[in-house]
């Protein structure tokens, strides 16, 4: 039976990779939060307030929705985003995006989520790449998500991100 996670991604450039290469990566040390994603597991992919460094702007947003189309290995050569080196990963296949910059706000839906057993402190569970979902809250997502969601190839452009020159 598969299971739901919601991936979080604070840096825009590790998005920009995530979605475009439909891929995730786990830093060094994470391996065995990593390993628990199978197979056909169900994956909400979540941007922090911070990801696009602004976070007074910036509300943390479930932008997607995805599976797990292979399972997690050590990457043969290591994905680094700024200081920090990602080991192990996997393939996904997206198959809904919202359009950039958009997408489920998930604050607004803390109080009705399982998962967050503290409203008040729910931000704190939040600093970990992955975290899984029971059922009821997969359900919920899943529903609220929906309508926000377009084809992948309609929207995947705009997540392409190349840093500035130095």
């Amino acid at each position: 039976m598969s299971s739901a996670h919601l991936l979080i991604i604070g840096d825009r450039a590790a998005l920009s990779w995530v979605v475009t290469e439909q891929r995730m990566a786990f830093p060094a040390g994470r391996t065995k939060l990593a390993r628990t994603l199978e197979a056909g597991d169900e994956i909400f992919l979540y941007t922090t307030r911070g990801c696009f460094r602004n976070p007074t702007r910036d509300l943390g947003r479930v932008i997607a929705r995805a599976s797990v189309a292979t399972p997690v290995r050590a990457l043969d050569e290591p994905v680094v985003f700024g200081d920090r080196s990602f080991t192990e990963g996997c393939r996904l296949r997206i198959s809904g995006l919202a359009p950039f910059r958009q997408g489920l706000v998930l604050r607004d839906l803390v109080p009705r989520l399982s998962v967050f057993p503290d409203p008040a402190t729910w931000s704190v569970r939040m600093r970990r790449a992955s975290l899984a979902l029971p059922p009821g809250d997969a359900d919920l997502l899943r529903a609220e998500l929906e309508p926000l969601l377009r084809p992948y190839d309609e929207t995947a452009g705009a997540y392409r991100w190349e840093p500035a020159p130095a």
